[in-house]
């Protein structure tokens, strides 16, 4: 596998809440930038949707981390405090936000939460599978704010992306892997950059306490779940 100085992908790490990073690539690149320029949204809302394991969630505990906005489900809405939360950080978090859709009481209660972030200049970060516009969404006036609402899309990295990113991640710790290990890797691996950080720091651990490199013969004890050393 080539060094890192020579990947023709620079993937930046970003802080995240109880110190994880996460990787900016350009699947995930534009949300960052959206982020990045809160609280100057131009509107009340930012959607931030993708397949699940593309990060989406991830990315709203970075932006959490900062803002200090409270999180809920979707379909937690309907039976929340809603000036209280907003009154919390003026900005509230709210994943899985599409469960909503075809809800009465939830859809009002977003509707409501939304005008209520509208009123007091604060701010709310959906995220969802899919953008607005596809979202099965009953009330005529929440669905007009929500599609008016600026919604990102996050895709899930394929193969050759993957594959740059374990290589990035291990080279970020002086650990030089081949080939083999990537090919063995990636078709049992979650399709995500968060999971390739939590498999490249399971493995790097797991070398350390077993005081051996990490090699095919390593990684293959580690994901069945093996213990103790390895000839």
């Amino acid at each position: 596998m080539s060094a890192p100085a020579q990947l023709p992908l620079d993937l930046g790490h970003r802080p995240a809440m109880e110190a994880d990073d996460f990787l900016v690539a350009p699947e995930n690149a534009e949300a960052v930038a959206w982020l990045d320029r809160w609280p100057a949204w131009p509107a009340p809302a930012l959607v931030i949707h993708g397949p699940p394991g593309c990060g989406k969630t991830h990315l709203a505990q970075v932006w959490r981390a900062r803002s200090h906005a409270p999180l809920l489900r979707g379909s937690a809405v309907a039976g929340a405090d809603l000036p209280a939360l907003i009154a919390q950080a003026g900005a509230v978090a709210l994943d899985d936000a599409e469960a909503v859709a075809g809800n009465r009481a939830a859809e009002r209660a977003l509707f409501h939460l939304y005008n209520l972030a509208r009123e007091s200049g604060g701010t709310l970060l959906l995220t969802a599978a899919k953008p607005p516009s596809r979202w099965r969404i009953r009330l005529p006036d929440l669905r007009s704010r929500l599609r008016a609402a600026p919604a990102v899309g996050v895709s899930a990295p394929d193969d050759s992306l993957l594959a740059l990113v374990l290589v990035k991640l291990f080279a970020d710790r002086q650990v030089r892997i081949g080939a083999d290990l990537v090919d063995y890797l990636l078709p049992r691996m979650e399709r995500s950059f968060e999971a390739a950080r939590r498999l490249v720091d399971r493995l790097d651990r797991e070398a350390l306490a077993r005081q051996r490199p990490i090699t095919l013969r390593l990684a293959r004890a580690v994901l069945a779940g093996e213990e103790g050393p390895i000839d």
